[in-house]
């Protein structure tokens, strides 16, 4: 293991462990404190893709049932003041107002979403990345933010990843790696970096294939 894997897990760890304490200390941040029945009114325009509980059925289009309010609120602000780029998306939140966000969210994080299933041929490679990383290009382990059941860290701001489209999460592994995308302290576009094409295939994969809030996920038989 190189000096810098290790390092760079362990800040990575450390920043993940230090969010998850404030969480348990804090609990949710009243950031995307909104109302939910207000926000499943406002969601008709977003079932036409995302599906009317959050769970999209076009694998190029995300869930958003069961997913961290705040990181909800957060990309819809992105998209709004065109730091996230998407011409459908741009249009949707236009005329949304800050509480609209938070009730949309409040919404949506309250659905279960729907698990997915991994590919068999590349669940090996996909929980190796995910729950070792790779010491040769000092890639950590996905877990450390995105948590065993691929949960996230609300508080600070990982999104729930678990079940979430494989296309669609392959599809933003290369956003991050090309710069189109940016996260939190650029933590994923240094992540994304660091994989190559069969690395991200195998990892999303492994990555819908995750079951959010249990102890298990599902893996082709």
């Amino acid at each position: 293991m190189s000096r810098f894997f290790a390092a760079a897990t362990l800040a990575v760890l450390a920043f993940a462990a230090a969010a998850s304490a404030q969480d348990r200390e804090t609990g949710p941040n009243p950031l995307a404190a909104g109302d939910a029945d207000a926000g499943k009114a406002k969601s008709a325009p977003c079932a036409a893709c995302h599906g009317a509980d959050g769970n999209s059925t076009n694998p190029e289009w995300p869930k958003l049932a069961g997913q961290n309010p705040d990181y909800l609120v957060q990309q819809l602000k992105h998209f709004k003041s065109g730091e996230r780029q998407n011409t459908v998306m741009s249009g949707m939140v236009a005329n949304l107002s800050e509480q609209d966000m938070k009730d949309l969210a409040a919404f949506f994080s309250k659905q279960q979403r729907t698990p997915g299933v991994a590919d068999e041929s590349l669940v090996d490679q996909g929980r190796q990345l995910y729950r070792g990383g790779d010491a040769e290009t000092a890639l950590p382990a996905c877990m450390a933010c995105h948590g065993p059941t691929g949960s996230g860290i609300a508080a600070a701001g990982f999104p729930a990843i678990g079940g979430q489209h494989a296309q669609y999460v392959y599809t933003q592994l290369q956003a991050y790696a090309s710069g189109q995308r940016h996260s939190i302290n650029g933590i994923m576009n240094s992540v994304a970096e660091r994989m190559d094409d069969d690395q991200m295939k195998a990892l999303s994969s492994y990555v819908e294939g995750l079951h959010l809030r249990k102890d298990a996920f599902a893996e082709k038989k």
